[in-house]
């Protein structure tokens, strides 16, 4: 994998143990996303608020990766692409 935004991954901390955005608000959401620059916590695109979607819009941080057990997938939003990276240490998961 050689994209570009590879070099914007940080060692990061969980910012919540659900979406960040949505426990300041009493919203709800689907399934969690964790932001790879800066650990934020957000909901997906499928929950009524879509926090991991803003937080990109908002910070420009490239790459998100599934905050859900057993899921080790990745998402780039600016190149729109889904992978998974090998060798990557096992997503950590909400509890």
């Amino acid at each position: 994998m050689s994209d570009p935004h590879l070099k914007e991954i940080r060692d990061v901390t969980p910012s919540a143990k659900g979406c960040e955005d949505c426990l300041k608000i009493g919203g709800r959401w689907v399934h969690l996303r964790m932001c790879m620059s800066c650990g934020h916590v957000g909901c997906c695109d499928n929950s009524p608020n879509r926090h991991a979607t803003a937080h990109w819009h908002e910070s420009q941080h490239p790459l998100i990766r599934s905050y859900e057990p057993g899921e080790d997938w990745w998402w780039c939003y600016p190149d729109e692409l889904f992978f998974e990276m090998e060798g990557a240490p096992p997503s950590p998961s909400h509890p």
